[in-house]
């Protein structure tokens, strides 16, 4: 454990002198957050209007019975950008992870550390953890703010019990966590084949397209998110999180990267 805490402590104080990183783990939570903040304040006077016209089907599978049509206008609304919590752990590790491995070679400390008794699991364990750990915490955190400020910002008790769905803190507390797993593995499998900061960075962004592209298709229509669609994500991702881990862990050669990289 002493080993692993080193390389994570060692991480931090590498990465977060590096701006970039920095602004992307501070600023894209608080705009992830606010985004469906400033929706619900521009609609906190929709649910008082009790519209008469049937809702369409769409609204009435998010929303519970009881809730008038311009309430269950916001959950489904709202509901839409929701998924912006899930993409939070898959955006931040990239940044951190991919520069880990390229980025200790341009500062020329990978040799050293490839030469320690530090086995490659407890290098890449540190490592993951290291990436992981702000993610995720930036994740909660943001959440967290949301409940916050749906509390304060919404009239109907009703409306906050529908947004705070148990079906998202899964999706928050449990997938997220997965995702940065996901996420973290896939940009140093990444960075340890490649030479470049930017092209590790680039290549790694790849992980974020298949929940991006859920994003889009929530918000066009095509699907509606449900309980039993994200157990069945948080299912598929540990799988996918298990592979991934074992796949990180058997291309990372030492001998190669430190042959390919002199």
């Amino acid at each position: 454990m002493n080993k692993i805490k080193t390389i994570m402590l060692k991480e931090w104080a590498q990465v977060f002198k590096n701006r970039l990183v920095l602004s992307t783990l501070v600023f894209m939570p608080l705009l992830f957050t606010a985004i469906p903040l400033m929706m619900l304040y521009a609609m906190r006077g929709t649910g008082a209007q009790e519209l008469t016209s049937d809702m369409p089907p769409q609204f009435a599978s998010v929303c519970p019975a009881g809730l008038s049509a311009g309430e269950c206008f916001q959950v489904y609304t709202v509901n839409q950008f929701m998924m912006l919590f899930m993409m939070i752990p898959l955006i931040i590790p990239v940044n951190i992870a991919a520069y880990s491995i390229v980025g200790e070679k341009t500062t020329r400390s990978l040799e050293p550390l490839l030469a320690t008794p530090i086995t490659t699991v407890e290098l890449l364990i540190g490592k993951n953890l290291a990436a992981a750990i702000p993610a995720v915490l930036a994740t909660w955190l943001g959440f967290l703010l949301y409940v916050v400020g749906a509390w304060i910002i919404v009239q109907s008790p009703r409306v906050v019990v529908a947004l705070l769905e148990p079906m998202w803190w899964l999706a928050v507390f449990v997938a997220g966590p997965g995702l940065a797993i996901l996420s973290v593995n896939f940009a140093l499998m990444v960075s340890s084949r490649v030479n470049e900061p930017r092209v590790a960075e680039q290549l790694s962004a790849i992980v974020i397209l298949p929940l991006l592209a859920l994003f889009i298709g929530q918000i066009a229509g095509l699907f509606i998110l449900n309980r039993q669609l994200v157990m069945l994500f948080v299912i598929v991702l540990a799988l996918i999180d298990a592979l991934m881990v074992y796949l990180a862990v058997h291309l990372f050669q030492r001998e190669v990267i430190l042959t390919r990289w002199k």
